[in-house]
């Protein structure tokens, strides 16, 4: 197990391990100076987890949680057994402060759910629009955000409208600009997606986007904990635990910084609503949207990986994973007639490549993931309908942590070039 001298709490802080909200957390390099530099932060990052699947590569998948956000869960269950479930619940004050801030929000702007499926699902199924009403969204759409849409064009006659973009499914600016001048309801955009590491232009997409009065849904997903999510003005925000904040599997999260006419839940339920004349009344803010039963003690873990994102430096560890994505891109761009797909220096960690020439794009990216995985490399292997609209074929994709040591890419790289 981990230790360390742990630092005094923050302001985001719990109480320490007797607390409500998770353990305290371990003192990072840096000390007095502030947080580390994007090399200290691999060694920071290797120290908090005593053990790391071998060669793993896909954060972008499942991410490693650390000791600690591993000794917030099983205190929690634990608690939960000799007091009683309801008893032993935590208060997650600390948890959605620490989360809420990563995007400019607050904790009240918070609510917890069982995955960034189950979120959008939530937030866009209780959206009312009226019949007619325009949903812009990217080609890169994420395939269950995708079906989602699909259907509730169909079942309430919403309007989908594709957004202009380039080659690399960037949203164009001037393009989005023309088809907001047209109309727009409500948009759609994940701000990194899951088959391509490339990341939008959010700042640009969502200053554009109040300009016009048309709420943003950002998903962010693959982008919480992996680049700056700040000063977007979103009206909402997906996320996860499992990827690159490195929390418990288990535990989603919309941000909701401002409720927006027509904002509801698709099923009112008990915990985020209210009788009022016989008829169910939502709770003020994203607590309409919270479930109360859920893994209690995975969204107490998750608010443990985040404070230890804040106190490793998010900036740091940005950098960190801007590094280690531009590294293996160049690394392994055209090892075995293997190309990858985002510019090779696009600021992110998620690192996709297509088959080589002339090979069977799905039995290539299979048997690149088998050989990987028989080498203790652990990739990840995305199929067409992840994106159906922004992919031709399946990639192979590649998701360094912050702590992953180089000489794991340099392998995967020459398995690559054994073809």
């Amino acid at each position: 197990m981990t230790t360390g001298t742990r630092p005094a709490p923050g302001p985001h802080d719990p109480p320490g391990p007797g607390g409500t909200d998770g353990p305290d957390l371990v003192a990072v390099p840096g000390g007095a100076n502030g947080p580390p530099g994007a090399t200290a932060v691999a060694d920071a990052w290797r120290a908090a987890r005593s053990r790391v699947p071998p060669g793993h590569l896909d954060a972008a998948g499942c991410n490693v949680p650390s000791d600690l956000v591993l000794d917030a869960v099983v205190a929690h269950l634990r608690r939960e057994r000799e007091t009683g479930g309801y008893r032993a619940a935590a208060d997650l004050g600390g948890s959605r402060s620490a989360l809420a801030a990563l995007v400019g929000a607050d904790a009240r702007d918070v609510a917890f759910l069982e995955s960034g499926t189950a979120a959008m699902a939530a937030l866009l199924g209780g959206w009312r629009l009226p019949p007619g009403g325009r949903v812009g969204f990217t080609r890169a759409e994420y395939g269950s955000t995708l079906m989602l849409l699909r259907r509730l064009a169909r079942d309430r006659g919403w309007r989908l409208v594709e957004v202009p973009a380039d080659g690399d499914s960037r949203v164009d600016p001037d393009g989005l600009r023309s088809v907001l001048a047209g109309g727009l309801d409500l948009l759609t955009v994940p701000h990194i997606a899951s088959h391509r590491g490339v990341v939008q232009p959010a700042r640009a997409i969502g200053r554009l986007c109040r300009e016009a009065g048309v709420p943003l849904v950002l998903d962010v997903c693959q982008s919480l904990g992996h680049v700056d999510t700040g000063g977007v003005g979103a009206a909402a925000y997906v996320g996860t635990s499992r990827k690159w904040l490195a929390g418990p599997r288990g535990v989603g999260f919309l941000i909701v910084p401002g409720l927006h006419p027509g904002m509801d839940t698709a099923a009112p339920a008990l915990g985020g609503h209210v009788w009022v004349d016989g008829q169910p009344s939502p709770l003020a803010g994203a607590a309409r949207y919270e479930t109360a039963e859920g893994a209690v003690a995975a969204r107490a873990g998750l608010g443990v990986a985040v404070r230890e994102h804040h106190a490793l430096g998010p900036a740091a560890v940005h950098a960190r994973l801007a590094e280690l994505g531009a590294t293996a891109r160049r690394l392994l761009d055209g090892a075995g007639g293997w190309q990858a797909v985002e510019p090779l220096d696009e600021p992110s960690a998620v690192v996709t490549l297509r088959p080589p020439p002339g090979a069977d794009p799905a039995a290539a990216v299979a048997d690149a993931a088998s050989l990987a995985a028989e080498a203790s490399l652990l990739v990840g292997a995305v199929p067409v309908g992840r994106a159906p609209l922004d992919m031709p074929v399946p990639v192979l994709r590649v998701s360094p942590s912050p702590g992953t040591p180089a000489e794991t890419l340099h392998a995967l790289a020459r398995l690559l070039g054994r073809r």
